[in-house]
């Protein structure tokens, strides 16, 4: 149930985002659900790989080539996604700091107190 709940979150920021920025497009509530899921994926099975691939980069620019990795995942959903769309590589890093951001904020609200 918590993973429902943490992609609809992210749907939604998805969802807020695509309608602030300028450059970036989704479809629906239906398109930033499939979004989520879709990056969801992407940062599980293609991110990891990434970051190791580009480590020693990532070691020189102290962990600031991250968001570069972001932003080239989120371009990828834009290639498999027809209903979502990304302008340039700057918009996308643009969104992917602010996704970050918004979904940090989001699921600041599922915490719960542990005690």
């Amino acid at each position: 149930m918590n993973l429902i709940i943490r992609l609809l979150l992210n749907a939604i920021a998805v969802f807020v985002l695509a309608h602030i920025l300028n450059g970036v497009t989704v479809d629906g509530y239906v398109g930033a659900i499939i979004v989520a899921v879709v990056l969801s994926i992407l940062n599980l099975l293609v991110k990891p790989i990434l970051v190791i691939l580009t480590l020693p980069i990532t070691i020189l620019t102290l962990g600031l080539f991250l968001l570069v990795i972001n932003a080239l995942i989120i371009l990828l959903a834009d290639k498999l996604i027809d209903g979502f769309g990304v302008s340039s590589f700057w918009t996308a890093l643009l969104f992917s700091i602010l996704l970050s951001i918004l979904q940090s904020l989001l699921q600041s609200f599922l915490k719960e107190d542990k005690k």
